[in-house]
């Protein structure tokens, strides 16, 4: 079983090859939310021995929100734009840049005009 899962997130859209949105390290895990995501992005899921888990191109999901829930499901990474909601508490958010974190609160205005979230951040050696 592998120990740690690589994100690779990147825009497609930008410069020759695409922009780089975010690289982050976690445990495995078959859901991440994601913070703030281009329209279209291409993700790559690897394992520490860099073999490729799970792959999603140019994905995109209708529904503008502040986050999106990247899913693997077999081979392939699918996504779903969300306002979280109380599922969502513990679960590992990715953020632009790559840094990874816990969900620790999350509450949104019923018009979705605003949002209020905390996370946390485990140090490593």
């Amino acid at each position: 079983m592998t120990e740690q899962y690589y994100w690779e997130l990147r825009n497609p859209d930008g410069a020759m090859l695409g922009l780089e949105f975010a690289r982050g390290v976690s445990a495995p895990t078959d859901m991440l939310l994601a913070h703030a995501l281009p329209e279209r992005v291409d993700v790559v899921v690897r394992d520490e021995n860099d073999h490729v888990v799970a792959r999603g191109r140019g994905l995109e999901h209708p529904q503008s929100a502040p986050m999106a829930r990247l899913r693997v499901q077999g081979s392939d990474v699918t996504r779903e734009n969300v306002w979280p909601d109380g599922s969502d508490i513990g679960r590992l958010v990715i953020l632009p840049g790559g840094e990874i974190g816990t969900v620790c609160e999350w509450s949104h205005a019923d018009d979705h005009s605003s949002w209020r979230w905390k996370v946390e951040f485990e140090g490593g050696g």
